[in-house]
């Protein structure tokens, strides 16, 4: 079982030899996304069973169902599949409150998890989880049913063994290619943390968990919505009036405050109380713990990534070039170009994601790693408030 705790001690014990930049550019055959109209729920033995998926034990829960352990017996892979309400799903999207205005284009909620489907399905990069079956059964269903292979994160926060630099680097150096993607594709993450950074079969870090992810148009994201996990979330996001900023930066700030734990197991910012938490993001200087002791090099970097004035924060570009990053220019990132090709939505294959969402259930395969403990909806389709909410949703770093 690719979850089996005992391999995290295995995919840290990464190779010592360096990869080429051929190596680095180089891409895994990507296999076309499977979509079948075919879901049958049956009582097992010992469990129910979901077309090919046998449903185990609850595993974990998340804002808008349970998480079940699954197992495919054809492929003798472990997966988690979590059941999402669809009522709760439409309840927490307002769906079944008071009628819009009069003139506004209201969205069905679900019309955006199939619109983020028909984008995903054109997702294919190392470092980001890939959608690979969507399966659906044209009739009434409560619940969504959603599937991934089953993992464990790169690293739990808060943790009393941080990464050496080297693994830091290692694990870091995904991140930024996986991110360089996204914003490539105009698709701004807004919650990278460790939970969401899971590690593949192969050792390196995949992207994963959608949920509060923005599309955008031009050169950056121009956002003024709060979204993402509190302990991550960049200082410009917390003003008291109503602002524009960067998305971009927003990834960056949340990729500092990552690496950050990597090295020393926990955020540079925190408290129990989010107004305080708000507060020290805002004012408080970033403090480095005399243990362990990390390079000068290191130092600058997180100091610039946590730089909480977006407009002279690190770009993604400039991180790629630092010295910390390339071992003074020993080992460079592959170029843009490299890594990043093409993708096209077409109208078509968004209105076939969409046209049977009043009636369908729904099986979606991503192979990419279960985050432990929690397992956030990667289609949520929340439409965020303007208004800063003074009292943080569940956890601050989770």
């Amino acid at each position: 079982m690719s979850g089996d705790p005992d391999c995290k001690a295995e995919t840290t014990q990464f190779s010592d030899r360096k990869m080429s930049l051929q190596e680095k550019g180089s891409r895994i055959a990507r296999h076309p996304t499977i979509e079948t109209k075919r879901v049958s729920i049956t009582d097992a033995d010992d469990c129910v069973q979901l077309n090919q998926y046998k449903l185990k034990n609850e595993i974990g829960k998340g804002s808008y169902g349970v998480v079940k352990l699954a197992y495919n017996e054809d492929s003798e892979q472990y997966y988690a599949m979590k059941v999402v309400s669809k009522k709760r799903l439409m309840r927490l999207c307002g769906f079944f409150r008071r009628m819009p205005p009069q003139g506004s284009n209201p969205v069905f909620p679900l019309e955006k998890v199939y619109k983020e489907i028909a984008i995903l399905k054109k997702l294919d990069h190392h470092n980001v989880v890939k959608l690979v079956e969507v399966s659906q059964k044209i009739q009434s269903s409560p619940a969504l049913h959603i599937c991934c292979l089953f993992g464990i994160p790169v690293m739990e926060v808060p943790t009393d063994n941080p990464f050496t630099e080297e693994q830091a680097r290692f694990y870091f150096r995904d991140i930024v290619l996986g991110i360089e993607y996204l914003h490539y594709h105009k698709i701004i993450h807004r919650d990278i943390k460790p939970s969401n950074l899971l590690l593949g079969d192969d050792g390196h870090v995949k992207i994963a968990d959608f949920g509060v992810s923005n599309e955008f148009e031009g050169t950056d994201a121009m956002l003024s919505s709060t979204a993402g996990t509190p302990a991550f979330m960049a200082p410009e996001m917390m003003t008291e009036y109503e602002q524009s900023f960067s998305g971009k930066a927003l990834d960056v700030w949340a990729m500092g405050v990552t690496l950050y734990c990597f090295v020393f197991g926990k955020c540079p910012f925190y408290d129990e109380y989010i107004v305080s938490l708000h507060s020290k993001i805002k004012n408080k200087p970033v403090e480095y713990p005399e243990i362990p002791l990390i390079s000068s090099e290191l130092k600058e970097l997180i100091k610039r990534m946590l730089d909480k004035n977006p407009v002279t924060r690190i770009t993604i570009p400039e991180i790629k070039l630092h010295v910390w990053v390339t071992e003074n220019g020993s080992d460079p990132l592959p170029l843009e170009e490299e890594h990043c090709t093409a993708m096209e939505v077409t109208e078509e294959e968004v209105q076939n994601s969409v046209k049977l969402i009043p009636s369908l259930s729904t099986v979606i395969l991503v192979k990419s790693m279960l985050r432990k403990r929690s397992f956030s909806n990667p289609f949520d389709c929340l439409r965020r408030r303007a208004e800063r909410s003074m009292s943080a949703p569940g956890g601050l770093l989770t």
